[in-house]
């Protein structure tokens, strides 16, 4: 087990020496969706090592969406756990429940019954490594839901949550107008599309556009903001006066701004935004 901890040190060392990640970006990709057979809710995991003659244990990531747990379980060999994003629960048989978060290292004896989860609001994700030939995971019971659905007064409430995705819309905002391109690369997902007036493109293209200054989002008043939660994802609508320029040109126009944004693994991505005009006047003078 020391080996295993010096190895799984090594790699928490290098994920928390990488300099681009704004947003405690993972540097490990989701992996396959659980079919929820030992687990609730949304998880995925990804094996990143295989045991071999070698180095006898293996090591897998794994990524909770909010509110997913896997059953009670053990491992004949013992496990550690190292929680690399968001937070958590994790609780051994007769045992106080504890909350886990980026940073915090578990050790779970071998054939000790346990479960970990991410919380009702916040994903969570980890590094896990087990000596594998000492047998496979036993699977138990599943978590019983009203005792993990005890409130902790330590856990962001879904009140917390909002704020925490209006005060991110509002630094997507000053990274436009700054033209932050390396911190909007982060917050974009892969996958992310943008639906302009003009036309409808993806993640390479508008960084391009921003950092390049074709468009120059130079200011964007906010008159009110709400969000909705649907699982793990976070829909963002904002009342703005948009002040830019467009191709050299200054333009100023009245928008319902839609942002989407979902959580992966404890870290918040933005989906999808669009921009939709408005019919009502203008509130900032031209």
């Amino acid at each position: 087990m020391k080996k295993i901890l010096g190895f799984l040190l090594t790699i928490v060392a290098l994920i928390n020496s990488n300099e681009i990640i704004a947003q405690d970006n993972s540097i490990f990709t989701l992996g396959e969706k659980n079919i929820n057979t030992h687990n609730t809710g949304s998880v995925w995991l990804k094996e990143i090592s295989t045991p071999d003659s070698v180095f006898e244990f293996g090591m897998a990531f794994a990524s909770f969406a909010p509110n997913a747990k896997l059953d009670w379980h053990m491992h004949p060999g013992g496990q550690i756990l190292i929680i690399t994003n968001g937070i958590g629960y994790y609780q051994e048989k007769g045992m106080p429940r504890q909350v886990v978060r980026k940073g915090d290292i578990i050790k779970c004896a071998p054939n000790v019954l346990h479960w970990h989860g991410s919380t009702p609001n916040t994903g969570f994700s980890y590094i896990a490594s087990s000596p594998s030939q000492k047998g496979k995971t036993i699977w138990k019971e599943p978590v019983d839901e009203k005792e993990y659905n005890v409130i902790d007064p330590s856990v962001p409430t879904a009140n917390t949550l909002e704020q925490t995705i209006k005060n991110l819309s509002k630094k997507k905002w000053d990274w436009m107008s700054a033209k932050n391109a390396d911190s909007l690369s982060v917050l974009f997902d892969e996958k992310c599309e943008f639906v302009h007036m003009g036309g409808t493109w993806g993640k390479e293209r508008e960084v391009d556009i921003i950092k390049g200054g074709f468009i120059w989002y130079k200011k964007a008043e906010v008159y009110n903001t709400s969000v909705k939660f649907y699982g793990n994802t976070a829909i963002v609508l904002s009342d703005i006066d948009l002040v830019a320029v467009v191709g050299g040109k200054d333009a100023i126009n009245p928008f319902m701004v839609t942002e989407v944004y979902i959580n992966e693994g404890g870290l918040w991505k933005l989906g999808q935004l669009t921009f939709s005009h408005l019919a009502r006047p203008l509130k900032l003078p031209k």
